[in-house]
């Protein structure tokens, strides 16, 4: 599957897109290929879903980024499953913290359970890439992930991206990037 790449602009719905402050007139979008590279580093990310009764959830997950799909999995009795089951939309959230620097990219779109087993052990390879091998090896703190997915112990997600966002800090310059695809 060949990724779709997405138009990429400064958000000016945002008051920080264009930081009117002296100093921050060159302020430009997050090309998309960095924002990529930065999914593509992550180790924590935080997913949203809504509840059945329009509550939401959020909470911390690993996802890994791979083909243009950000891939993330739980148990078939969690929240976030049963969120999922409800209401597909979602959004994955990963970020650095100082307010001094950094980029943090929110991806919104449409979870679907992946179920075709070639496609479950893409993932699974993405999610070693992501984290190392020691995700699925006997030492590693998750051991057996790629069977608990294989045998629906877990449940495997992809989400596509339907909008990002990317908020960068860059000492004292903000800029908000929308990336459409």
């Amino acid at each position: 599957m060949t990724p779709r790449q997405p138009t990429t602009e400064p958000d000016a719905r945002c008051s920080s897109a264009l930081d009117p402050r002296p100093g921050a007139e060159n302020v430009t979008a997050t090309d998309w290929a960095e924002a990529q590279r930065r999914l593509c580093g992550a180790e924590v990310f935080w997913v949203t879903t809504v509840r059945t009764d329009g509550r939401l959830h959020v909470t911390p997950l690993m996802a890994a980024w791979y083909d243009g799909t950000l891939f993330s999995s739980t148990g078939p009795g969690g929240q976030k499953a049963r969120d999922l089951a409800g209401n597909a939309h979602c959004a994955l959230t990963t970020g650095h913290g100082p307010l001094a620097g950094g980029l943090d990219i929110v991806v919104e779109g449409a979870a679907e359970q992946v179920t075709d087993p070639a496609r479950q052990d893409e993932a699974i390879a993405a999610f070693e890439a992501q984290y190392g091998d020691h995700i699925t090896s006997p030492q590693g703190a998750f051991f057996g992930f790629g069977d608990s997915i294989r045998e629906g112990r877990d449940l495997l997600f992809a989400v596509v991206p339907i909008t990002a966002y990317g908020f960068g800090r860059d000492g004292q310059v903000f800029s908000h990037t929308r990336y459409t695809f």
